[in-house]
């Protein structure tokens, strides 16, 4: 059996049978007006994170998400917007397609502004979309490209980048690791399909989506995960996992590299008002700068003792330059 197949045989029976908690941990719930998520799709939140933020999905985006789960963020996704399959789920197992469609009647019971028609269910998998160039504005993925060994990652994400428009947004939630782990755990198929064995360094995750072609890429967050200790898994020693949510934009590659957010911030407090570095940054008198760490090294590089360069939080929320 493939570590594909050990995970749809997973995902099979956690639709089949609910379980809290399978292999990750909760997403937040957004309280939004008039929104209600069913009890059944909290039941079925298999993500380690959200892919659900309000500044990606203004002007009723069309919007893709691969590995549907119970529906609860095809549901969030629908409330920005209410159009016949303005949300697209693609999911490789069929009895997770008829749990969500069953758990959208739920959900049309207790939100009357939703209709099941505002989703448009597909059969697919992450590595040959059942979708056209081109064609989607914010796509998205919670805690399934983690599972993905190299090639299959680099297919699946591939995929993503063909079908979004240009400036389109890739959205993610992703289990990551800087520790090295054994090939035992690495090779582990149900440990991989639980979330946890396919972890990789932020620096490696990063790296497969710029060489997609995705010109920028955003940190939006990073937390605390998982742990596997030696009493439990084949490992020495304490091995941290961490979950991060991350946006790729379909941007064009800039010459000099792509822009990276990692919430690094530049602070001039110097004797100006401003100072200019005729790179196209200028920065303002004690007032931070959101800068891609492209931008942080060049700042950096002047050499000046009258700028502050803080380190990479992992936490962007927007704005700023590169």
């Amino acid at each position: 059996m493939s570590y594909l197949e050990a995970t749809n045989d997973l995902y099979k029976e956690a639709a089949l049978t609910p379980d809290v908690g399978l292999c990750c941990t909760t997403n937040p719930i957004w309280e939004l007006p008039g929104l209600k998520i069913p009890r059944i799709m909290q039941e079925m939140n298999y993500g380690c994170g959200s892919t659900v933020h309000a500044r990606d999905l203004t002007n009723n985006p069309k919007m893709l998400y691969v590995g549907v789960g119970g529906g609860m963020e095809l549901l969030q996704f629908s409330y920005f917007n209410r159009q016949k399959g303005g949300v697209i789920g693609v999911d490789v197992v069929d009895e997770m397609l008829e749990a969500s469609r069953k758990n959208f009647k739920v959900a049309e019971e207790q939100n009357d502004w939703f209709k099941s028609e505002f989703v448009e269910l597909k059969k697919g998998d992450a590595m040959n979309l059942p979708v056209e160039d081109n064609s989607i504005d914010v796509a998205a993925q919670n805690c399934l490209f983690n599972i993905f060994k190299a090639e299959d990652l680099k297919k699946a994400i591939a995929e993503m980048y063909r079908v979004l428009k240009p400036h389109g947004r890739l959205v993610m939630s992703d289990p990551t690791c800087e520790q090295p782990m054994n090939e035992e755990l690495r090779n582990d198929d149900r440990l991989r399909a639980l979330c946890l064995s396919g972890s990789l360094p932020i620096a490696e995750y990063v790296k497969a989506l710029t060489d997609a072609g995705f010109g920028t890429i955003e940190i939006r967050a990073r937390k605390p995960y998982r742990i596997l200790d030696p009493k439990h898994y084949n490992t020495d020693e304490l091995i941290y996992i961490e979950s991060i949510e991350v946006a790729a934009i379909k941007d064009p590659m800039p010459a000099d590299g792509p822009c990276v957010f990692t919430g690094k911030a530049a602070i001039y407090f110097g004797d100006e008002d401003y100072i200019d570095d005729n790179a196209g940054h200028i920065l303002l008198k004690n007032q931070p700068l959101a800068v891609c760490d492209k931008t942080a090294g060049a700042l950096a590089s002047l050499g000046r003792d009258d700028i502050f360069i803080s380190e990479s939080t992992y936490h962007y929320d927007g704005g700023g330059c590169c």
